[in-house]
């Protein structure tokens, strides 16, 4: 950290500062943007799984009341260039697939946009798209793991390639070979969609040859970049903004085929256009998790000590992109077990593209581990606390690296005792409610600290009034990031709180890559701390070399700085305020550009964040019906930005959770590739009614290595290891191991 830098309303449980805003719906979110002479667009999807349009009749649409234009594949421009060849990397240009709709009469998908309909007013503009007549000569499709799976392939590299799809260390087969204890298991999950409250939406705008998008985003410098690769035009003609976000979930981190289109229709109609997907369209157009099989073996000693995991995936993917969450990834680096094999295997699918969805990966990989860790402390008559404190790895397993900080241990410890785990009888169906059956479980957390590859920016000023403005070009989704940079500002500058304000949301401020595998908290606030401290210390050096400056020749390590106050640390009272050195200069204000490289690839630190995860259900033998009555979650991410929203962020992962395990299953109609439950009558998300009592710890480490506050990131660690406790403690309730996910009522009668 920096000269002089102090932490006092870092941590502080502030309440949101867009609060007033969204309470009072001023905060204006993406489709609430009319400009003068908006006009609206509506997609038509393919009403088949593959194919090719052999005619489509948009006379009925053409002429209908309002309508300014029908865009098909016969009158739509091409675009400058295939996305495949555009860079995918947060904050860099990001298509969602490689693949743009409504170039040719082919048909990969169902819901795949084939038609666009402009008209006067969203009505006129959704009436329209309905009244147009695709007309399919229909291909053999494949739609489900069951239908592909003589097909699978392994291919070079998963997760827009940058993970490679077979990872081995030590030897597997000695490792089974000396086992004494062996398990395996298979586990099925179903697709996941998003569903985040605000669906996807793009306002478009030209002014010439500029273009202004109001996007719903996670990654405001990915879509100017990917819309204007996609146009063929000069990113600084694009600027695209994004104050409010109605949630992401990762829907929003990849940029979908509408945005480009949104734009490509405002530049036909020379008028703005509002392109707002519905809610059957989000489970077309933004990716979901994808339809998933693991296969898992477990070799141990006697006592529980892991000897060999082996780890094998099977999943569905798009035809055009070697897509798969990287379900592999923290659950081969969980435990210290010297032989390994993790392999990824894809089948291509009459499906879009999947995408980043809630713990992209880490929820399905350590829910299949953690479920049969269960089972080998079942087996061998260890307590499944103790079981995971044993294997627990003290260095990362892959490259043998001290982690950069751990907690683990401190996350078993404190977890099990806020849940009172000792008191539990560990013999399944031992205990009832009445006619309720119930069961406690619990499972280990973790999730990798990720760093974009590009530094990250962000600007001060500071007025001789004493206010200050921080600005950084990142997005607000409902995590609480600007109350938290506001937070983080405040400090690095020495002002107090409310002198600050973060404005940000604005491709023409400093940029930051996207808001995506929970690293912004821990970019963006380095980025922040830089552009503050920067200031700070211009100002700091200024006061030393003024001969009329109480700090005239001062040592610069031995000033800090409070409520917009220099002085010297050992002589309180000393020094002067920033109000009186710029004004004695005339300066109305000064401002520094902070930029902060994140570490690189091959840093010798093993870089993740621990947890343990507890819950406590209720299950009627006679319906099926699980309840789940408590939930404890122990996490160690790092440095607490803030307490209020770091709580909100860990326990809405932790009711993802229960989604995931009890509810939530997109369900696809093999005949005509439809998603059979495509809105959220049908596809099930936890409500106030399915909340239990959450209780959260955060164990804080100090880690010098990730960034300069030591933030490590908190969004998603909530979710991972939440439905696996859940899982666990239906086994213990009912005795009944869940393999496929959701678990549903037929499961347990």
């Amino acid at each position: 950290m920096t000269t002089g830098a102090t932490l006092t309303a870092v941590g502080r449980p502030l309440t949101r500062v867009d609060g007033p805003a969204k309470v009072t719906g001023s905060g204006r979110y993406s489709a609430e943007y009319t400009l003068p002479g908006t006009v609206y667009a509506a997609l038509v999807g393919a009403r088949t799984a593959c194919g090719r349009i052999t005619d489509i009749d948009t006379r009925a649409a053409e002429n209908a009341d309002g309508v300014l234009a029908v865009l098909t594949h016969r009158n739509l421009p091409k675009i400058a260039g295939p996305p495949h060849l555009l860079p995918s990397l947060a904050g860099h240009a990001a298509p969602g697939e490689s693949f743009f709709p409504m170039q040719d009469e082919a048909v990969h998908y169902f819901g795949q946009p084939v038609a666009m309909v402009i008209a006067d007013s969203y009505e006129r503009a959704q009436f329209a798209a309905r009244q147009v007549h695709a007309h399919y000569e229909r291909s053999a499709s494949t739609t489900t793991l069951d239908e592909g799976r003589d097909q699978a392939y392994e291919p070079e590299a998963i997760f827009a390639g940058f993970l490679p799809a077979r990872s081995v260390r030590g030897d597997v087969a000695a490792g089974f070979q000396a086992a004494t204890q062996r398990l395996e298991a298979t586990y099925h999950f179903a697709a996941n969609h998003h569903n985040p409250i605000e669906p996807s939406a793009t306002t478009a705008v030209w002014d010439g040859d500029r273009l202004t998008l109001y996007d719903a985003t996670q990654g405001i410098v990915a879509s100017q970049n990917t819309v204007a690769a996609l146009l063929g035009v000069p990113p600084s003609k694009v600027r695209v903004h994004a104050p409010f976000v109605g949630g992401g979930f990762g829907c929003k981190a990849m940029i979908w085929p509408h945005v480009t289109l949104a734009a490509m229709a405002a530049r036909h109609v020379r008028r703005p256009v509002k392109l707002a997907l519905t809610r059957e369209q989000m489970f077309t157009s933004c990716g979901h998790r994808e339809e998933q099989e693991q296969h898992l073996e477990i070799g141990a000693t006697d006592d529980g000590r892991l000897t060999a995991l082996r780890h094998h995936k099977l999943s569905l993917t798009s035809p055009f992109d070697d897509w798969a969450e990287p379900s592999l990834s923290i659950a081969s680096q969980a435990y210290a077990c010297p032989n390994y094999e993790g392999v990824y295997r894809l089948v291509r699918s009459n499906t879009m593209t999947p995408t980043f969805t809630r713990g992209p990966g880490e929820t399905t990989g350590m829910y299949a581990l953690e479920c049969l860790m269960d089972e080998l402390a079942y087996r061998i008559g260890v307590d499944p606390v103790q079981l995971r404190l044993r294997n627990h790895a003290e260095a990362d397993p892959n490259t043998g690296h001290p982690w950069s900080s751990d907690g683990a241990h401190e996350c078993y410890r404190r977890g099990a005792a806020r849940f009172d785990w000792q008191s539990r009888n560990p013999e399944p169906r031992s205990r009832r409610d009445g006619n309720w059956l119930i069961g406690t479980g619990m499972a280990t957390a973790g999730y990798p600290v990720f760093f974009p590859m590009q530094p990250q920016r962000a600007r001060a000023r500071l007025y001789a009034d004493g206010s200050a403005v921080v600005q950084c070009g990142t997005q607000e989704f409902g995590t609480g990031s600007a109350t938290a940079m506001t937070q983080v500002a405040a400090d690095g500058l020495g002002v107090s709180l409310e002198n600050v304000r973060f404005e940000y949301g604005d491709t023409d401020l400093p940029n930051v890559a996207a808001t995506v595998g929970s690293a912004v908290a821990g970019m963006i606030s380095a980025a922040v701390h830089t552009a503050a401290t920067t200031l700070r210390d211009q100002l700091i050096e200024q006061a030393i070399a003024d001969p009329d400056s109480p700090l005239h020749q001062a040592d610069p390590a031995a000033v800090v700085v409070h409520a917009g106050r220099m002085e010297l640390r050992d002589r309180p009272g000393s020094g002067e305020s920033y109000r009186d050195l710029m004004q004695r200069h005339f300066m109305t204000d000064m401002d520094a550009l902070g930029s902060w490289s994140p570490p690189p690839p091959n840093v010798p630190y093993g870089l993740a964040t621990f947890g343990a995860q507890f819950a406590e259900v209720a299950v009627d033998p006679d319906l099926g019906i699980v309840r789940v009555r408590r939930m404890v979650g122990a996490f160690a991410p790092g440095r607490i930005l803030n307490a209020r929203t770091a709580h909100s962020q860990a326990m809405g992962g932790m009711l993802w959770g229960i989604g995931q395990a009890l509810l939530e299953g997109t369900v696809v109609d093999p005949r005509d590739g439809r998603w059979a439950n495509a809105s959220l009558g049908e596809y099930l998300v936890p409500v106030n009614a399915d909340a239990p009592d959450v209780a959260i710890e955060f164990v804080e480490v100090t880690d010098t290595v990730v960034n300069p506050l030591g933030v490590k990131g908190l969004g998603e660690v909530g979710m991972v290891g939440a439905a696996a406790a859940i899982a666990n403690a239906v086994f213990h309730a009912t005795g009944y191991r869940a393999r496929e996910l959701p678990i549903r009522i037929e499961h347990l009668l």
